[in-house]
């Protein structure tokens, strides 16, 4: 399994070779149909090498791995420090034996310790086949000349035995021998058309992947330790195959621009250059065998660039001039919008690049695309895009990422083709590309600290190939705000995004709910898991809540005329779906007084109140049915030492706080003219403002304190028990600390306490300007970013990074990264 990962890796990329006419001797007694040979140069360096590769200790588990293993084992009798060969030879559909080639020596075996074994002699066409099986493993060796070879099937000694006189080296072999690197502890050869049946048993069920359409011969220097796999070299052309290569012919690699464009959360990306447009035009007409070559459209074009984010695949054109491609692309527009300074265009005819840059992009619709300095980004929704424009604007793209960094210490500064992942790139491979054991045995976790590149150099008449799976040694944080993704819901965003607990993943989900009153449930990499519609508005936010206790939680609220609870799959749990006549209902109010998921659900409606237990039944115990005056916003619940307090708002200024069965537990006589805000619980004092300005406070004997702030009636007020926020017009205060923002339209700010630490957040709705701030109201690194109203704030997927949610568009919303 060793070597089929060093194989396996070669898939993707390819190289060519010079002529010389140097060969090794021992190479005479490779068959030549072997699919891969090992030339070992340093045979304990290279058994070392294997052994301590974290990253190909994942294979181990694998058939595959276990088989190859079983048929090398006995190479680990012999002895020697000098040159030696490692063959792989199919016999029969998919059955590959081993053949080792070595210079003879007495000392080559060394089988003193080996209690188990057992040796006889064969004898073929008048010469000795010696047969040994030691501790259950068989293998055959002769010896020719001053050479020995085994091998774990008679057969292929037999073979060599009967042609022995008529022995030649492979042309293509001979060229890439002649300029081995013999410092590596070992070189790789790869004859692509004998390894096809090799690569179909790692290979999902469907793939058929020939890579002889790639390379005929490759070479593969090999390097590995602990933190990494290095595998560089060239690789031989047969002209009489059309082969991908070809296409970079009397063309020079550039500087790859991709990774400057790509988000900064992409899994992979995959960059194509030249600097010679008609060349490839040329090469591409030849590849495909065309009759003629396809019109000039896209002359301009020096980069293809693929970019993989959240499954969905983007595709970039770098040109160095646009005037064709502006005029062909106006000719297939339909409609545009605008997102932040960008055009985003749909188009009607979406498969166009399949025709001109086929065999590179192959079945795929571009639906739309923008424009972004001189690129020309596709992609199949306008989702895509949003998220790759809002990212290079905030500088957060995949060039600043450890796992490219990492990659590109490695790597040369062009590429004809450069490819680069991360462990989330290469499970996507992995699971669409692999077996399943495969897939099923190499976790993402095993992956995570790996970052994934390939590369080949087309120069002159030679291409370079470069492989690497390097650990990243140390991952700088970037401290950058990066936007995940964008998605546009059916019609505008009528409430503020929330994240939700999804209790199979232990990861959160976003709810949201649009102006045709749809509630979206949308999973952590951005799709829409269901929608369901709803008779009216939501109310406030939604709970989340375990009403049997089994760890599973549904999702409470009300909307303007019902009480629901929904589980994960949006269906109503009964008996929870309540229908009131009359005045609008005010938001759900969940009280969990012991922890213990008794849950206690109020829902007030004009002047009177309803509570209900987890089981949908009337509290019976709670006295207060019915206020004096219409209840305003929702109940709330504290707790101060072994006290509960329930608190609800009266119109006309009255405050009454109750405890659980309802009867008034603090007497307040005064009356307030109440602001836009919650009553909070701040120094173990009741806390509200009036819209005169003014702050309340209400100890839990009934004192009232007040202190004139002269806030403007619009002021937002939020608080913990130990830290106070106020908006007041541009003028922020946290805990008395005064930030000055920007004019503009000020939405209430929002307390989130995360990983011990505090954030406080405003979002400026007239610009559309998202602020966070730290509890020491200084700024968070890259804040302000783009945003329209409220977010919600939390750790998504569980990675020790914030994620924050807020709507974007009219009809869309935004997920962003806090590195």
């Amino acid at each position: 399994m060793k070597f089929k990962l060093a194989i396996v890796s070669l898939l993707l990329f390819i190289g060519c070779a010079k002529e010389n006419n140097t060969t090794s001797p021992l190479l005479t007694y490779v068959p030549q149909n072997s699919a891969v040979i090992i030339t070992i140069n340093d045979k304990t360096a290279f058994s070392s090498d294997l052994g301590d590769s974290d990253l190909l200790k994942s294979f181990s588990a694998t058939k595959t791995y276990t088989s190859i293993v079983n048929k090398v084992q006995p190479l680990d009798y012999l002895q020697t420090e000098m040159e030696s060969i490692l063959a792989f030879v199919e016999l029969g559909k998919g059955n590959f034996e081993v053949l080792f080639v070595a210079h003879y020596s007495d000392e080559l075996f060394n089988l003193e310790e080996v209690t188990d074994k057992k040796v006889e002699q064969l004898t073929y066409e008048g010469k000795t086949i010696e047969k040994y099986i030691l501790e259950g493993n068989t293998f055959f060796s002769i010896k020719i000349n001053d050479k020995i070879i085994i091998s774990s099937a008679k057969m292929l000694l037999e073979n060599l035995l009967r042609n022995k006189k008529s022995l030649v080296i492979d042309s293509s072999l001979a060229k890439l021998n002649a300029v081995t690197n013999t410092q590596s502890s070992a070189n790789i050869f790869i004859n692509t058309k004998k390894s096809t049946s090799l690569l179909s048993s790692i290979l999902a069920e469907g793939i058929n992947l020939d890579i002889s359409k790639f390379t005929e011969w490759v070479y593969l220097d090999f390097k590995s330790n602990k933190d990494h796999i290095k595998l560089n070299g060239i690789n031989t052309v047969n002209d009489t195959i059309p082969k991908v290569s070809d296409l970079f012919k009397n063309t020079h690699a550039l500087v790859n621009k991709t990774p400057n464009l790509a988000p900064m959360a992409s899994e992979a990306i995959l960059s194509y250059t030249f600097d010679n447009y008609n060349a490839f035009a040329r090469n591409q007409k030849k590849h495909l065998d065309r009759s003629i070559l396809i019109d000039n459209t896209f002359d301009a074009v020096e980069e293809i660039g693929l970019i993989r984010l959240k499954g969905d695949l983007s595709i970039v054109l770098y040109t160095n001039g646009s005037e064709k491609i502006h005029k062909f692309l106006d000719g297939v527009k339909t409609s545009s919008e605008e997102y932040q300074g960008h055009e985003i265009i749909a188009l009607t005819k979406g498969n166009f690049l399949n025709l001109y840059f086929d065999p590179l992009i192959k079945n795929y619709n571009a639906n739309f695309h923008t424009i972004i300095e001189n690129a020309f980004v596709f992609s199949s929704t306008a989702e895509s895009l949003k998220t790759i424009i809002a990212n290079y604007k905030n500088e957060a793209t995949f060039d600043k990422t450890a796992t490219y960094r990492t990659a590109k210490e490695q790597l040369a500064d062009e590429s004809s083709i450069l490819f680069v992942a991360n462990a989330n790139g290469m499970e996507y491979y992995l699971n669409h590309y692999f077996s399943n054991e495969i897939a099923k045995e190499v976790k993402t976790k095993e992956l995570s600290e790996y970052s994934f590149a390939a590369q080949m150099v087309a120069e002159d008449n030679f291409h370079h190939t470069n492989i690497l799976f390097q650990k990243i040694a140390h991952e700088t944080s970037l401290n950058k705000t990066t936007p995940l993704f964008t998605l546009t819901l059916e019609s505008e965003v009528a409430t503020i995004p929330q994240f939700v607990k999804n209790h199979h993943t232990n990861k959160d989900e976003i709810v949201v709910q649009d102006q045709e009153n749809k509630l979206y449930l949308i999973s952590t990499e951005g799709k829409i898991l269901w929608k369901k519609q709803l008779d009216g508005r939501i109310q406030g936010r939604i709970e989340q809540v375990d009403l049997y206790k089994n760890g599973r939680f549904q999702l409470a609220f009300t909307t303007e005329k019902q009480f629901l609870i929904l589980d994960r799959n949006g269906n109503v749990v009964s008996p929870f779906s309540f229908s009131y006549d009359g005045e609008i209902l005010n938001p759900l109010a969940v009280f969990d007084y012991e922890r213990k998921r008794d849950y206690r659900f109020v829902i007030s409606q004009g002047s009177k109140v309803y509570m209900y237990n987890r089981l949908g039944k009337s509290v019976s115990g709670f006295k207060f049915k019915k206020a004096d005056q219409p209840i305003l916003g929702s109940a709330k619940h504290f707790r101060v030492g072994r006290k509960d307090y329930l608190v609800f708002k009266e119109e006309g200024g009255k405050i009454r706080i109750l405890s659980r069965t309802g009867d008034t537990r603090v007497p307040v006589k005064e009356t307030i003219t109440f602001s836009d805000n919650e009553i909070q619980l701040h120094k173990n004092k009741f806390t509200l403002t009036d819209t005169e300005g003014r702050l309340y406070q209400i100890d839990e004997k009934g004192k009232m304190s007040s202190a004139n702030l002269n806030l403007l009636p619009d002021h937002g007020v939020d608080a913990t028990s130990n830290t106070l926020v106020i908006m007041n017009d541009n003028e922020l205060s946290i805990r008395g600390k005064k930030v000055e923002l920007e004019l503009g339209m000020y939405s209430k700010p929002r307390i989130f306490y995360l990983n011990d630490k505090i954030y406080v957040s405003v979002t400026d709705i007239q610009n559309q300007k998202i602020y966070l701030f730290d509890s020491q109201a200084k700024p968070i690194s890259d804040f302000p970013v783009p945003g329209s109203s409220l977010i919600d704030l939390s750790d998504m997927d569980n990675d020790h990074k914030l994620e924050l949610v807020a709507k974007d568009q009219n009809n869309s919303i935004i997920v962003y990264r806090i590195n």
